[in-house]
C-alpha cells in the first residue's frame, strides 16, 4: 500500500514537474509573430472560409487549358506524321475546349464586378 501511495506521489510530483518546467520555458507569443507567414497584418477571413462558387467556373476553365496545353505539345511533334487526321481531331478537341470556354462565360465567371 505504501508503495503504491509513494508511485502515485512520483506520479504526480513528475506531473507537475514538468509543468512547472514548461510554465518556465515558455515564451511569450507575440500576436503577430504566431500569425500565418508571420507577415504582421491581422488576417481578414478565417484560413477555411467558403470560396465563392465563381472560383469554381474559373478552375474548370483553368484545367480546359492546362489540358489543352498538355496535348498540344505531343500533338504539334507528331502533326507531320499522321497527316490531316490530326488536324481534324486537333480542331474537335478545341471545340470541346470552346464549349468550356462558352459555359463559363455564360455563367459570368470572368466578370469581376
Amino acid at each position: 500500500m505504501v508503495a503504491l501511495l509513494s508511485m502515485a506521489a512520483l506520479i504526480v510530483a513528475g506531473i507537475v514537474g514538468l509543468y512547472a518546467l514548461s510554465a518556465a520555458l515558455r515564451t511569450a507569443r507575440e500576436p503577430a509573430v504566431v500569425l500565418p507567414y508571420e507577415s504582421g497584418l491581422l488576417p481578414q477571413q478565417h484560413a477555411v472560409s467558403r470560396y465563392h462558387a465563381r472560383w469554381y467556373a474559373v478552375t474548370v476553365l483553368f484545367l480546359a487549358f492546362d489540358m489543352e496545353m498538355i496535348f498540344m505539345y505531343p500533338w504539334a511533334v507528331v502533326v507531320a506524321d499522321m497527316g490531316a487526321t490530326a488536324v481534324v481531331e486537333m480542331f474537335g478537341f478545341l471545340a470541346v475546349l470552346l464549349v468550356g470556354v462558352t459555359y463559363v462565360w455564360r455563367e459570368g465567371a470572368l466578370r469581376w464586378t
